[in-house]
C-alpha cells in the first residue's frame, strides 16, 4: 500500500510547505504582503477555489489554506519572462519543456506574437496586439468562426465584458472551464429546482446536523472547508464522506491556527465513510432512498409529506420507479453493502437538517446529470430545500467560476438574459445557440475555427483528449491568449498566436491616477470585492478588463458599446452590469459594504423556477456497471500538490506520493490478480466504442480503493478520455469513470 506517514491533513508540514514554495516563486517579503490581506474584507479573492469567505468580523488573521497560499505564490511570482526568454528559445524547444518548467518560468511580462510559420515569439505592444487582433475578427466570414474560451479566474468584469464583446461580434461560442466540471451541476439543479447553483450559504454549516459529502475531497480541493467540517462535526454534526479512495482529509484535519493542529494532532472529520465503487452514487442514493421509503411505509413521519405535496411535483412517478429497483442491485452496483445502505438511511432519517456536498466525483461521468437529479430526489424527499441549515452545496473548484456565468459566459444562454441585455447595451445579441468546450474542438477539427481567444487558463491540458485538442487547436488561423504565466496551450495553439500578459488577483490595477477593484461571486452566491495590493510584476501589464476592451474596440469600433470608457473607471462596467443582469441592483453600493451581498435564490425561500414552479421529482436510471475480464473503472484526481492543471511539484503527501506523478492507483489484489508488482511501469490504456487510448510508463501504486478501480491524476490521463466520452445533457467530459487495461510498459512515458 502507498506509504502514507501524515496522520492528518493540515499541521505545520502544510505551513512549512507555503512558505517554501512562497520563497522559491515571490519571495517570503511579497507573499506575506499579499498573505495579510488574502480573504480579507479589504483584501483580494484567493485565485484558487470558490469556498466562502465568513463574515467579514468572523475572518482570522490567516484566512487561507496551504493550496491558496501557493496559488497566490505562483501568481506573485518575482520571476518574469520577456523577450529575451522567447529569443533564446525556439518553439520546439519550449514544447520540449513540461508543464511544470513551462508555469516555473515566471511571470509574463510583454505581449509576444509568433507570425505563421514563425519558430519564436517576439515581442509586440499591446496596442500591435489589439489591432492584430480585432482585425482578425473584424475579417471573419462569419462570427461562428470565432471561440472564446474563459477560465474561471476571469473577475465578473472581465468575464461581463468579453461576452459582451462575442454577442457584439455576434456569436455565443462562449465555452468555459464550467463545461469541464460542474457543468452537468447547473444542468441537474436547474431542471429540478430552477436555478443551476446551490441552496446553502456559510452559516447552514452552523445548524445543519448532518453534511453528506459526495464524490469530493477537500483535503486537497477545498482546504478551507475542513475547518467547516471539523466546526460542525466538533458540535454534534454527522459527517458522511461517500468518496471511493480513502481521504486523509475526510478522515482527519489538524488545523494550523490551532496548537493541537501545528503539532500535527488532527480532529475527526467524517463519522461515516463509504468507499462507493467508481460511479456507483446512483445506485448508493436509490438504495438510500428505498429504505427511506419502506422506514415511511412502516413506521410513518419519514417523509415530509406536506412540503412533498405543497412544493414538488412527479412524487408518483418517482415513487413507483423506485420500486421497481431492488435493493440487492443497488449494493451491487455501488459496491455498498445493504446493512451500511440501511444505516445511511437511518442516518439521514434522524437527521432533521441536511446539507449534501458535491464536486467533480459526481459531475465527470455519462450520468453525471443524473447524479444532481438524484441528490436532489434524496433533499426532496424529507423536505431539506428552503429550511435553514439543509440544503444542496456543488462545491465550486475554481475561484468565480460560478459569477462568470452569472453574467453571461454561457453558451445557451436564455431569451430573458438577452433580452435584457440587449435593452441595456443597444445590441441585438445573436439567438443561435454556440458552442460549448466539447462542441469548439470538434469544430476547429472540422476547420470551421479561424480565431481562438482564450481569457486564461490551460484549454489544452484542461480539455479531455488533450493530444486531440492541440491537433484541433493547430489548426486555427490566430489564437488569442491572456494570460498570467506560460503554459502548454500557448505552444500548441494557432497558426499564429498571441499571449497578453495581463495582472494578476495580486497586483494593483491602476487607471489613470485610481486604483481599480473587481468583484467575484463564490459558490454560494455572494459578491463581494477584490483589490490586489502588490506591485505588478511589469510596470506596463493591464488588468483584463483593459485587455478585453483593446481587442473589441479594435474589432468593433466605439459604438454601441463605448468601450474605452467603460475601463478608465471599473465602475462604469458594474453599472451596466446592474442594467443588463437581474440581481445586480445597486451594485456599486451593495459591493463596497462589508462582505458583499447575496445574489437572489429562489429556492431558498421555497420559490422554484420550474415549469410547474415546484420541485421536480425525477426519475433516474440505474447505470450498469458492467466491466469486462481484465478491465478497471479509473477516475482523474488531483494531486495535493497543484491547483487544476497548474502542477506547483511532484509530491501527494496525503496520499504518500513523492517525486512524480505518472501513477496509478489500483487495488492491491487487482494488481496481484493481473500479475503485476507494487511499483512496477505500466501502460494504462482506456477503451470506447472500440477506439483505444494509450498512457505509458505509470508507476503502479497499491491503495485502499475499491476492487475494480482505478485513479490517475489529470492532466496526465486526460488524453485517455475520448471527446465523444461525456455526460448526457451536460457534455462535460467523462474523466470520472474511464475504462482501462493495464499492461507492462511498451516504452518511455509519453508526453
Amino acid at each position: 500500500m502507498a506509504d502514507i506517514k501524515e496522520l492528518a491533513a493540515g499541521g505545520l508540514r502544510a505551513v512549512l510547505s507555503s512558505l517554501e514554495y512562497a520563497r522559491e516563486t515571490s519571495g517570503l517579503k511579497r507573499s506575506v504582503r499579499a498573505l495579510s490581506l488574502l480573504n480579507q474584507d479589504q483584501g483580494f479573492d484567493c485565485p484558487s477555489c470558490a469556498w466562502p469567505d465568513p463574515a467579514p468580523r468572523e475572518r482570522s488573521v490567516v484566512e487561507f489554506c496551504e493550496n491558496g497560499a501557493r496559488a497566490v505564490a505562483h501568481e506573485a511570482d518575482r520571476r518574469t519572462i520577456g523577450a529575451g526568454f522567447f529569443a533564446e528559445r525556439s518553439l520546439a524547444e519550449l514544447s520540449a519543456l513540461s508543464d511544470y518548467e513551462l508555469e516555473q518560468s515566471g511571470r509574463l511580462a510583454e505581449p509576444v506574437f509568433r507570425e505563421a510559420g514563425g519558430e519564436h515569439y517576439r515581442p509586440i505592444g499591446y496596442e500591435q496586439a489589439f489591432e492584430l487582433a480585432g482585425a482578425a475578427l473584424a475579417r471573419l466570414d462569419s462570427p461562428d468562426r470565432a471561440v472564446f474560451y474563459t477560465s474561471g479566474r476571469a473577475s465578473n468584469e472581465a468575464a461581463f465584458l468579453y461576452q459582451l464583446l462575442a454577442r457584439s461580434l455576434g456569436t455565443n461560442n462562449l465555452p468555459d472551464c464550467s463545461n469541464l466540471c460542474h457543468e452537468s451541476s447547473g444542468k441537474g439543479l436547474g431542471s429540478t429546482i430552477g436555478i443551476g447553483k446551490g441552496t446553502v450559504t456559510l452559516a447552514d454549516f452552523r445548524l445543519a446536523d448532518c453534511i453528506f459529502v459526495i464524490g469530493q475531497n477537500p483535503g486537497t480541493n477545498h482546504p478551507r472547508m475542513l475547518s467547516t467540517l471539523a466546526e460542525a462535526r466538533a458540535r454534534g454534526a454527522t459527517i458522511v464522506s461517500i468518496n471511493p479512495l480513502r481521504e486523509l482529509g475526510l478522515v482527519s484535519f489538524a488545523h494550523p491556527q490551532t496548537a493541537r493542529g501545528l503539532l500535527g494532532v488532527g480532529e475527526p472529520i467524517s463519522t461515516e465513510y463509504v468507499q462507493v465503487r467508481i460511479n456507483g452514487d446512483v445506485a448508493l442514493l436509490k438504495g438510500v432512498m428505498k429504505q427511506l421509503l419502506r422506514l415511511e411505509t412502516e413506521h410513518g413521519n419519514v417523509l415530509d409529506r406536506a412540503f412533498i405535496a405543497e412544493h414538488t411535483s412527479g412524487f408518483e412517478a418517482f415513487r413507483d420507479a423506485l420500486e421497481g429497483v431492488s435493493l440487492k442491485a443497488c449494493a451491487e452496483q455501488s459496491g455498498v453493502p445493504v446493512e451500511t445502505i440501511a444505516r445511511l438511511a437511518e442516518i439521514y432519517r434522524q437527521s432533521q437538517r441536511v446539507i449534501v456536498c458535491w464536486a467533480m466525483g459526481l459531475t465527470q461521468h455519462k450520468n453525471g446529470v443524473a447524479n444532481v437529479r438524484e441528490i436532489v430526489n434524496l433533499l426532496l424527499l424529507r423536505g431539506n430545500l428552503g429550511r435553514a441549515g439543509a440544503g444542496a452545496c456543488p462545491v465550486r473548484g475554481h475561484s468565480n467560476v460560478q459569477g462568470d456565468r452569472t453574467v453571461g459566459i454561457y453558451e445557451s444562454p436564455s431569451e430573458a438574459f438577452l433580452a435584457r441585455l440587449d435593452r441595456a447595451t443597444g445590441l441585438r445579441s445573436p439567438r443561435r445557440h454556440g458552442v460549448d468546450a466539447v462542441g469548439s474542438v470538434l469544430a476547429m477539427e472540422r476547420g470551421e475555427v479561424d480565431v481562438f481567444l482564450a481569457l486564461g487558463g490551460n484549454f489544452v491540458a484542461a480539455m479531455s483528449d488533450s493530444r486531440r485538442t492541440a491537433q484541433a487547436l493547430r489548426q486555427v488561423k490566430l489564437a488569442v491568449h491572456v494570460a498570467t504565466k506560460l503554459n502548454r496551450t500557448h505552444l500548441e495553439a494557432g497558426q499564429a498566436s498571441l499571449i497578453l500578459p495581463c495582472l494578476g488577483r495580486t497586483e494593483r490595477d491602476l487607471r489613470g491616477d485610481r486604483i481599480q477593484f473587481v468583484t467575484v461571486e463564490d459558490s454560494m452566491g455572494v459578491v463581494h470585492k477584490s483589490e490586489g495590493p502588490l506591485e505588478p510584476a511589469a510596470p506596463s501589464l493591464l488588468g483584463e478588463p483593459g485587455i478585453v476592451a483593446g481587442i473589441a474596440e479594435a474589432a468593433l469600433g466605439a459604438e454601441p458599446v463605448p468601450w474605452s470608457e467603460l475601463v478608465k473607471d471599473y465602475d462604469a462596467i458594474r453599472d451596466l452590469i446592474e442594467r443588463s443582469i437581474a440581481g445586480f441592483e445597486r451594485y456599486n453600493e451593495r459591493v463596497r459594504e462589508p462582505g458583499g451581498f447575496e445574489l437572489p435564490n429562489g429556492p431558498r425561500e421555497r420559490r422554484f423556477l420550474t415549469a410547474s414552479g415546484k420541485a421536480e421529482f425525477t426519475v433516474q436510471a440505474l447505470p450498469e456497471l458492467a466491466l469486462e475480464p481484465g478491465q478497471l473503472l479509473l477516475t482523474t484526481i488531483r494531486s495535493h500538490d497543484q491547483f487544476n492543471t497548474t502542477i506547483y511539484g511532484f509530491d501527494d503527501r496525503y496520499r504518500g506520493i513523492s517525486g512524480e506523478r505518472r501513477v496509478v492507483f489500483v487495488n492491491p489484489k487487482d494488481l496481484a490478480e493481473r500479475g503485476f508488482e507494487p511499483n512496477q511501469r505500466l501502460d494504462v490504456t482506456s477503451h470506447y466504442q472500440g477506439t483505444r487510448r494509450t498512457v505509458s510508463a505509470f508507476r503502479a501504486v497499491p491503495y485502499d480503493i475499491p476492487r475494480g478501480c482505478a485513479a490517475c491524476y489529470f492532466p496526465e490521463a486526460n488524453p485517455l478520455v475520448p471527446l465523444e466520452n461525456h455526460a448526457d445533457e451536460s457534455r462535460t467530459p467523462a474523466s470520472k469513470s474511464i475504462v482501462v487495461t493495464l499492461s507492462a510498459a511498451s516504452g518511455e512515458a509519453a508526453e
